[in-house]
């Protein structure tokens, strides 16, 4: 007497739950990646020890030659006030200033000092050492 059974357990391995966790993770970094934005202007950052990771909303350049830039668009010193009444929405707004480390104390001043004026939270851009 032959017993065989119906059911066949097949040895084939499906890779489409492995593409789908794939793709998850690829749209993950994806997206995290894209909330550090660094800045495109060649600024020679001060060092510091502690430095943090600040979600960039504006950001505030001051080159080596005092030429301002918001967000990678250049501006007077006359009008930065304007442009960062207009760049900030509401009072919870944060600006990140990039200053280049041989620009005078008084520049860095002068700009926190409209940013915290805007009531913007003011954070000063550091690279690590």
């Amino acid at each position: 007497m032959k017993l065989e059974s119906r059911n066949k357990v097949e040895a084939a391995f499906s890779m489409a739950s492995m593409t789908d966790l794939v793709f998850l993770l690829l749209i993950f970094f994806m997206l995290t990646s894209s909330f550090i934005t660094p800045s495109g202007l060649p600024v020679s950052l001060p060092s510091s020890k502690a430095s943090s990771i600040e979600v960039q909303k504006v950001s505030v350049t001051v080159t080596k030659d005092f030429q301002y830039y918001v967000n990678d668009e250049r501006v007077t010193k006359g009008t930065l006030e304007g442009v960062l009444k207009s760049k900030l929405s509401g009072p919870s707004g944060v600006v990140i200033l990039h200053i280049d480390k041989s620009v005078p104390t008084e520049e860095l001043v002068y700009v926190a000092g409209i940013a915290t004026a805007l009531e913007a939270k003011v954070s000063i851009a550091t690279k690590p050492k």
